[in-house]
C-alpha cells in the first residue's frame, strides 16, 4: 500500500513541477480521489485570499491559486485522514507554495493560512490541528518549532478610524519554541529561542529566549524547565 501512496505523490509532484493549469489540476484531483470538478469551474477559480486587499496588491499566480485550492480542499477528502499519505502530501504542497519550507514538515488537519508565499520555516516544524496563520505581514518559524491545536498568529491590524487602513508586522518564532493550544500571537511579536507560550495566552510583546509566558496579555512567569538541555536535547519530535 505504501507504494501506492508513493506513486500518487510522485505523480502529483510531476504535475506541480510542470506548472499547474486546469487540465493538470483535474489530474491531481483524480490522484487524491476528489469528486470531479469541471474544467470550466477550475479555469474561473478564485480563492478567498485573492479577495483581500493584500491579494489585490500582490495578485496570485495561477500556480499559487491552484496550490491554495488543493491545500484547503484536501482536508475535506477521506484521503486526508490517511496519515502515510496526508502528511507527505501537505509537505509536498508546502514545498511549492511557501516562501521557504525546510525538511520534515508535519501538518495535521485543518491548518489554514491566507498567503503561503509569505510563510518561511526551517526543519522539523510541527502544526497540530486547527492552526490559523494570518501570514499577510510574514511569518518565520525556526527549526523544531511546534504550534499546538488552535493556535492563532496574526500579522496585520486595522486603524479604528478606517478599516481600510492596515499595518503589517512580521511574526518570528525562533528555534525550539513551543506555542501551546489556543494561544494567540499578535503582529510584530518575536518568540525567542526555546521559549514557551502557555495554552490560551494572548501574546502582545516579545517572549525572551528560554522563558515561559502565560496569561492575557501574556507575561513572563518563569524560565523553561529545560534541566540544562538545549537544542536537539529537548527532543522536539512529534510523531513516529
Amino acid at each position: 500500500m505504501g507504494n501506492v501512496y508513493h506513486h500518487k505523490l510522485v505523480a502529483v509532484e510531476r504535475l506541480i513541477l510542470a506548472g499547474l493549469n486546469a487540465d493538470s489540476l483535474m489530474e491531481v484531483l483524480t490522484f487524491i480521489e476528489a469528486p470531479p470538478v469541471s474544467k470550466a469551474v477550475l479555469e474561473n477559480l478564485k480563492v478567498y485570499s485573492e479577495t483581500l486587499p493584500k491579494g489585490h496588491e500582490i495578485p496570485f499566480t495561477s500556480q499559487q491559486r491552484y496550490l491554495h485550492f488543493l491545500w484547503d480542499m484536501f482536508d475535506k477528502l477521506p484521503l486526508s485522514l490517511i496519515v502515510p499519505f496526508s502528511i507527505p502530501f501537505r509537505r509536498l504542497l508546502a514545498q511549492h507554495l511557501f516562501k521557504r519550507c525546510g525538511a520534515a514538515l508535519i501538518v495535521e488537519e485543518n491548518v489554514r493560512f491566507n498567503f503561503g508565499q509569505f510563510l518561511e520555516m526551517g526543519d522539523n516544524v510541527f502544526f497540530n490541528r486547527g492552526v490559523f496563520l494570518d501570514s499577510k505581514g510574514g511569518i518565520e518559524l525556526g527549526n523544531f518549532v511546534a504550534l499546538a491545536e488552535d493556535v492563532r498568529i496574526f500579522t496585520h491590524s486595522h486603524s479604528e478610524s478606517s478599516h481600510m487602513e492596515r499595518e503589517y508586522h512580521k511574526v518570528v518564532i525562533e528555534d525550539y519554541a513551543k506555542i501551546y493550544a489556543g494561544a494567540t500571537i499578535l503582529p510584530g511579536v518575536t518568540v525567542g529561542k526555546e521559549g514557551i507560550v502557555a495554552s490560551g495566552s494572548m501574546v502582545t510583546h516579545d517572549v525572551p529566549p528560554n522563558m515561559v509566558v502565560a496569561g492575557s496579555p501574556a507575561k513572563v512567569i518563569r524560565e523553561r524547565k529545560s534541566e540544562g538541555k538545549h537544542g536537539d536535547e529537548l527532543d522536539h519530535l512529534w510523531l513516529y
